[in-house]
């Protein structure tokens, strides 16, 4: 599918060890903890807070670490105060990357992120620079053990847009106010959800074939996934999986 995100399923590929060293749920209460803040604790009324607590619950965050969060988040308890800023850069070969951060202090993040870029080739960028191509939609991966007749008939039926293959695994794109109902009906079929989220998709694919530029690329991804502050990383690189292997 064209302004598929080579990253995306790299992530889901990373997410078993991102989990085990606890990473992704830390960010995931950071994300919560700010949506409950803006817009209330009731998940009803609050339509982030919900996508958030829906994202969670699909990563397998337990229900008392999300109520606390919540809690953090409407004052019920003590928690830092975070503001939200977006990043845009460029890695080498020209590949776009977009970085949401939520942070309690802007310019020790901004050094963190020019720092990354520096250190493996790219360069940050002015707002708006790559920003312009990205735009949010629902992805979910399946399992490849399913049929292609089962997985278009149960994705189309359940609400999805569009499915095709990625490499062994099956993805549905959605829109994002939609993945995770999307999801749960994909679960009720009796298919094989590997993952689910709202995430940002680019319109425009750069296809990388060198080896140094792709290694560098993947370094500058894990490096902003691995900072506290950074809660995602967005791309529109696509390297070939021979490459893949080759630079690991």
């Amino acid at each position: 599918m064209s302004g598929h995100s080579k990253w995306a399923t790299i992530k889901h590929k990373k997410g078993a060890a991102d989990k085990a060293r606890g990473k992704l749920f830390a960010k995931l209460a950071r994300q919560i903890e700010v949506a409950a803040r803006q817009g209330g604790g009731d998940i009803d009324s609050n339509a982030s807070l919900r996508t958030m607590v829906l994202k969670a619950k699909a990563a397998q965050m337990t229900k008392d670490a999300i109520d606390r969060a919540i809690k953090r988040g409407i004052g019920e308890t003590s928690g830092a105060s975070y503001e939200s800023i977006t990043y845009e850069g460029y890695a080498p070969g020209g590949v776009a990357v977009l970085i949401d951060v939520l942070t309690d202090n802007r310019n020790r993040t901004a050094s963190d992120v020019r720092s990354v870029f520096s250190k493996f080739g790219g360069a940050m960028a002015e707002p708006g620079a790559v920003g312009w191509q990205f735009s949010r939609r629902g992805v979910i991966f399946l399992a490849g053990s399913a049929s292609e007749d089962d997985v278009m008939v149960a994705a189309l039926e359940a609400g999805a847009d569009d499915v095709s293959q990625d490499g062994d695994l099956w993805k549905i794109m959605t829109d994002p106010s939609v993945v995770y109902d999307v999801k749960d009906k994909l679960d009720a079929s009796g298919l094989e959800v590997q993952s689910a989220e709202s995430t940002m998709v680019s319109s425009n694919v750069i296809d990388v074939t060198d080896k140094d530029d792709a290694r560098n690329i993947l370094r500058i991804m894990d490096a902003l996934e691995d900072n506290d502050d950074v809660q995602d990383v967005y791309s529109n690189f696509d390297i070939d999986e021979t490459i893949m292997q080759e630079v690991g």
